[in-house]
């Protein structure tokens, strides 16, 4: 029944493509991410709910020329192409680069934008010349991007961000050697910062709507519109309200089929192979590292706070407890975003400290409470037994009570370090490379999401399941004990 609904599902959408389907439906559904901020797509901070950009006045004016009305459609921007594959909206319409990859893979229509490859530095950092003079140096720049492509086939060591502004404060904290963005991107929240400075353009690009294939009467109306919009100037019109129009921009009022056949000249997209497998493995080591470092701090930590909170003075068994609920009552990706660039001013720490550093500090909340729930679990009677014999406190909580809480607390010890590997995937944000980034990075260029997904599962069991089997084991043990 399952597969005989998804049959009669793929019909409909069949029945449905292109054209037909936006027309139908009244509505050009565009998919971009509003983290891309100014002058792409972001939030009118004036009024709540509603966009504004460039390419939201470009995707309401093609919309009024295909008679429909345009429905933006939140995405994050490292997976536009896989989610326009799956159907998730009708048009990509953000930033999307034409590279040679992407266009073997999906179809684009003729460009609506000519951009720059920008490259900028540190001011007082004169070494940096050029991309030659950054081989086997750190450079920020987004995944997946033009730029991304650019710096690996240099040499260079691509540093990937998910947002546009933490590349910038990034450079201006040493932490990578230089930023590559689109110049658009670059005038934004580069340039304006003194500290910076602009060493050169280093590429051209194009900005093109991404179409699902299958979809080419589609592709052919919004080429239709693309066109007509820039003739009647109200393409450069946009351009100029917001502050990006150049000379170069009336090249596309002047552009030709066959010009666009020259950008999109279709190339086979990359394989996964040995290479990227390579790839993965380090990105689970990076994983394994950031996991163990992290627990290695919260298990004491953890254990720490617990024994104050139940044997302490009460003024720091508060401390302790309000420690406790802002760690756990507070998501870890906002405490990585404050620990790595809200507090870089005074704490300069680079990724994968931090990254431990964060992950360690919010499990020891959760390990505070695994620890005291061990304790608690221990008969009262066996702490006034070891006081009666004359122990101390201190001694009594590390000869008596604590080695038989570890035995309760075992297994929500393990489950937790298990649970801190997959978490793991949320230092991505602070540019760290682990295994799910890795896999993310790779299934956008090979465009596909199964193979790379399951390798990313297997390595994630395959560091999971001996520490589970480890943990019995121990506890198998102590309970013969």
């Amino acid at each position: 029944m399952l597969v005989l609904a998804v049959g009669m599902t793929s019909c409909v959408q069949r029945e449905e493509a292109g054209l037909e389907r936006v027309r139908r439906s009244g509505e050009l559904r565009w998919g971009a991410d509003a983290q891309g901020g100014e002058p792409y797509a972001m939030e009118d901070p004036e009024v709540p709910g509603r966009m504004r950009g460039f390419e939201v006045e470009l995707a309401d004016a093609l919309a009024r020329e295909l008679g429909v009305r345009a429905r933006f459609v939140q995405n994050d921007w490292s997976s536009l192409i896989p989610s326009l594959e799956r159907g998730s909206f009708d048009v990509a319409l953000n930033g999307i680069e034409v590279t040679p990859a992407r266009s073997g893979r999906i179809l684009f229509t003729r460009p609506y934008y000519i951009f720059q490859l920008r490259l900028m530095a540190r001011g007082d950092d004169r070494s940096v010349t050029g991309l030659a003079s950054l081989r086997g140096r750190r450079v920020g720049t987004l995944a997946n991007s033009q730029a991304w492509e650019m710096l690996q086939k240099e040499g260079v060591q691509a540093v990937p961000y998910e947002g546009v502004e933490e590349p910038y404060i990034d450079l201006e904290q040493g932490r990578v050697d230089a930023v590559l963005m689109d110049d658009l991107i670059a005038q934004r929240y580069g340039q304006p910062r003194a500290r910076l400075r602009v060493v050169g353009d280093v590429g051209e690009g194009y900005y093109a709507i991404a179409v699902r294939p299958g979809d080419e009467d589609l592709r052919a109306a919004l080429d239709v519109a693309i066109g007509h919009v820039a003739r009647s100037g109200e393409l450069r019109a946009i351009f100029q309200r917001w502050n990006i129009d150049s000379a170069s921009q009336q090249r596309m009022v002047e552009w030709s089929d066959a010009q666009t056949r020259q950008v999109l000249a279709q190339t086979q997209a990359p394989r996964l192979g040995w290479a990227q497998g390579v790839l993965f493995l380090q990105a689970a080591l990076v994983t394994l590292v950031v996991s163990v470092g992290a627990m290695t701090l919260a298990v004491p930590l953890g254990a720490g706070l617990a024994l104050v909170r139940l044997y302490g003075p009460r003024w720091l068994g508060r401390l302790a407890s309000l420690y406790v609920e802002l760690f756990r009552g507070t998501p870890v990706l906002l405490q990585l975003y404050v620990l790595y660039y809200g507090l870089a001013g005074v704490l300069r720490l680079d990724a994968l400290s931090a990254a431990v550093l964060g992950l360690g500090l919010n499990y020891a909340a959760y390990e505070a409470e695994v620890y005291r729930a061990g304790v608690l679990a221990v008969p009262r009677g066996q702490f006034e037994a070891a006081l009666a014999l004359g122990m101390s406190t201190r001694m009594a909580v590390r000869r008596v009570i604590f080695p038989q809480a570890f035995r309760v607390a075992l297994p929500g010890v393990t489950n937790d370090f298990i649970a801190l590997l997959k978490d793991s995937s949320l230092v991505s944000v602070i540019s760290v490379v682990e295994l799910t980034k890795r896999m993310t990075i790779t299934a956008v260029d090979v465009r596909s999401w199964l193979l790379p997904g399951a390798l990313c599962a297997a390595l994630y069991l395959a560091m999971s399941y001996p520490l589970s089997v480890l943990a019995r084991r121990l506890e198998a043990r102590l309970a013969r004990g």
